[in-house]
């Protein structure tokens, strides 16, 4: 007579086990802006593109700062009535500071744009003079149909010779944007393996794609659809530099993630 109340114990028990699990998972999903993105976690050993994450120091910035934006059309300021109501220029009034804008319209890592090369190239060809305290390299979603052969390869090139270039500045990557709804298979790759990648080098990562800037309810007030060619409208431009400045505002306030994962804030 035991033996089906033991059961009965068993699979209680097996319930509740995988309801905390359930619970566990939910909240583990749950993206913090100081912890990495899911995505970028290590990968399985064996996987040659396994990458280890690095836990990023708080962004700090000096009053008046002066912030290279450098990326693709978004960048350029593509679609606004004017480029420079683009984002990466309404940044700087956000920021309290100044921006130096680089963007070329349809370039990537491995893709050549039309006002230039790719981010390789035009990374080597940038002003060595310019006293940058944080670069922000935008996108790019102008890689989807390259593929992923060579991609991360590219990548960590151009970020090689970004940091050899501007040694002392902050380097964030704002990842791609997606210019339709549902994210594409592609964008989504690009998203994982920039975060990836930035999350190695303990880089801050801020992904539109996983922190949803662009959703079916806001799709049409940010993106033009006609004109604009799936570029941001001017008041998309706008809404994107409010999101980018929060999010540069939540990096500065991130807490210090010491060895060990445990957690602390110091006073400022």
């Amino acid at each position: 007579m035991k033996a089906p109340a033991t059961r009965r114990r068993l699979r209680a028990a097996g319930v509740a086990t995988a309801l905390v699990l359930a619970v566990t998972a939910g909240v583990l999903g749950v993206w913090r802006p100081w912890t990495p993105a899911p995505s970028a976690a290590p990968v399985a050993a064996g996987d040659d593109t396994a990458t280890a994450a690095i836990a990023p120091a708080p962004l700090t910035l000096p009053d008046d700062p002066t912030v290279l934006v450098f990326g693709d059309s978004w960048t350029y300021g593509s679609a606004a009535t004017d480029p420079t109501l683009g984002y990466a220029y309404v940044l700087a009034d956000l920021i309290h500071g100044h921006t130096v804008v680089n963007g070329v319209r349809g370039s990537g890592y491995l893709k050549p744009g039309l006002d230039g090369p790719t981010f390789g190239e035009r990374i080597a060809a940038l002003d060595p003079a310019i006293h940058a305290d944080l670069v922000i390299v935008q996108g790019s979603i102008n890689d989807r149909a390259q593929g992923e052969v060579g991609y991360r390869d590219a990548v960590t090139a151009a970020w090689d010779a970004l940091t050899a270039l501007y040694p002392e500045a902050a380097i964030v990557v704002l990842g791609p944007a997606p210019h339709e709804l549902p994210v594409g298979t592609q964008t989504a790759r690009i998203d994982h393996d920039l975060s990836e990648l930035a999350a190695a080098r303990g880089w801050w990562y801020i992904s539109p794609v996983q922190q949803h800037w662009i959703t079916e309810q806001n799709y049409l007030s940010v993106i033009d659809v006609e004109v604009g060619r799936k570029h941001p409208s001017t008041a998309g431009h706008r809404y994107l530099a409010e999101k980018l400045a929060a999010a540069l505002d939540e990096l500065r306030a991130a807490p210090v993630t010491e060895a060990g994962g445990s957690e602390t804030t110091h006073d400022e």
